[in-house]
């Protein structure tokens, strides 16, 4: 997962929606009627960065090569993946919007609710798309009230990197994929040494989704929920537990480094001043470059619970009211999230495969060689057991309790009253 837009953006699309195509208004299927012969223009915002937009040119050049009457018009959308959200929904209120865009799974409930996307239930039902292969979490975030809005263009998890070498240094044994959090709470101590600016851990304090999803899985192990119906849930027991595990560790134990940006802790583990980091498998080719020596294992867990949170992608799927432009829209978007596309594109960039059955294909095995712990990052996928909620009001919910935890990490306040603050503060946008 990459870090989601800001609240402005969100503030713009909830005022664009409320009109237009949706899944036609009529309630029929956006591609009834659809000719697979029909001449067509697709536009494609990719949310890539220079390197993989061009293997996605690559790919749409592929796949126009096979399918003559269909042109693909493709760009990365935006200047930055975060900026799409705001540029759909000027396009939403002027009709410029694309057939297919790529989105952080945590804008699903927003694009959701626009109006303007199709839907793909029935769709991806068909036992040919294979949709199962791809990870419960994925396929949840997809999927707003039984509407299924896109295809998971990227499927991630959290785990535990360490750095060997500076474990070596303070004597500490390596972490296990047994290890609880008083383990990991132990061991960063240990590692934290002042006078090599050396600290154990590190967390985000910046109240962005990077500071509020690693809180879930926390959450998660301890019996909590996010939410209980629409109404905030993560102040209970179990949510104010976990925090106070990180404000102990930030706090009292000064082993953890707080990253005001987001955009530090992973140059600092790549750098040597980091033990352990909380990360996914997009950190493995910063570290591959770094040259470090490291090791990947599952998050610690709560009595015995382990699970971690997926940070879901999609390809999302609009309507415009041109039943050939959605249908072809789909069958371009099956074949590019197929096992053998693929294992081209997600595979090649350095992502996890979309699927399980891409683990026997030869570029997942280059993958596993190249990227040590790609295997353990693909193994913990069956840890990631539940999603993160798609409704509408996510992403200000996710907004409070960032800030939430950043002010009890930064002790500014204690666990319990910041999480009832947090909740408080979302119940409205929740409704």
């Amino acid at each position: 997962m990459r870090l989601a837009a800001g609240a402005a953006g969100v503030a713009l699309l909830l005022g664009a929606c409320g009109g237009g195509g949706g899944t036609t208004g009529d309630g029929k299927d956006a591609a009834e009627g659809y000719d697979p012969a029909a001449q067509v223009t697709l536009t494609w915002w990719t949310g890539q960065t220079t390197d993989a937009e061009a293997k996605a040119e690559e790919l749409a050049a592929e796949y126009t090569k096979a399918h003559p009457n269909v042109t693909i018009k493709t760009s990365a959308g935006a200047s930055t993946t975060d900026d799409l959200l705001t540029k759909l929904s000027a396009g939403f209120t002027a009709g410029s919007y694309p057939d297919v865009s790529y989105a952080y799974g945590s804008w699903a409930g927003e694009l959701a609710t626009s109006g303007k996307t199709q839907d793909l239930a029935k769709y991806v039902a068909d036992p040919s798309f294979g949709w199962t292969e791809m990870p419960a979490a994925a396929r949840d975030t997809a999927t707003y009230e039984g509407k299924v809005i896109g295809v998971p263009s990227l499927v991630d998890n959290l785990a535990l990197i360490y750095n060997k070498k500076l474990f070596d240094d303070a004597g500490v044994a390596y972490p296990t994929d047994q290890w609880s959090w008083d383990d990991y709470r132990a061991a960063a101590k240990r590692l934290t040494n002042a006078a090599q600016n050396v600290y154990g851990t590190a967390y985000s304090v910046s109240g962005s989704e990077d500071t509020t999803w690693h809180l879930w899985p926390m959450l998660w192990q301890r019996g909590g929920k996010i939410l209980d119906g629409r109404k905030p849930a993560f102040n209970s027991d179990a949510g104010v537990g976990a925090l106070e595990l990180l404000r102990a560790m930030a706090v009292d134990d000064k082993s953890m480094y707080l990253d005001q940006t987001d955009e530090k802790y992973g140059p600092l583990f790549n750098d040597g001043h980091l033990a352990m980091m909380l990360s996914g498998p997009w950190a493995l080719l910063d570290i591959k470059e770094a040259g470090l020596d490291y090791g990947v294992v599952q998050l610690p867990g709560y009595n015995g619970d382990h699970q971690t949170v997926s940070g879901p992608d999609l390809w999302v799927l609009f309507d415009h009211g041109d039943a050939n432009r959605a249908g072809a829209s789909r069958d371009f978007i099956k074949w590019l999230t197929s096992k053998e596309t693929d294992a081209k594109w997600n595979l090649a960039i350095g992502n996890l495969p979309l699927r399980s059955s891409e683990q026997g294909t030869p570029e997942f095995a280059e993958y596993v060689k190249e990227y040590p712990g790609g295997q353990k990052f693909f193994e913990n996928l069956t840890n990631a057991k539940q999603a993160r909620p798609t409704l509408a009001g996510y992403e200000e919910m996710s907004r409070n309790v960032g800030d939430a935890i950043a002010k009890v990490l930064q002790g500014a306040a204690k666990p319990k009253e910041a999480l009832d603050e947090a909740a408080k503060k979302s119940a409205g946008a929740l409704e």
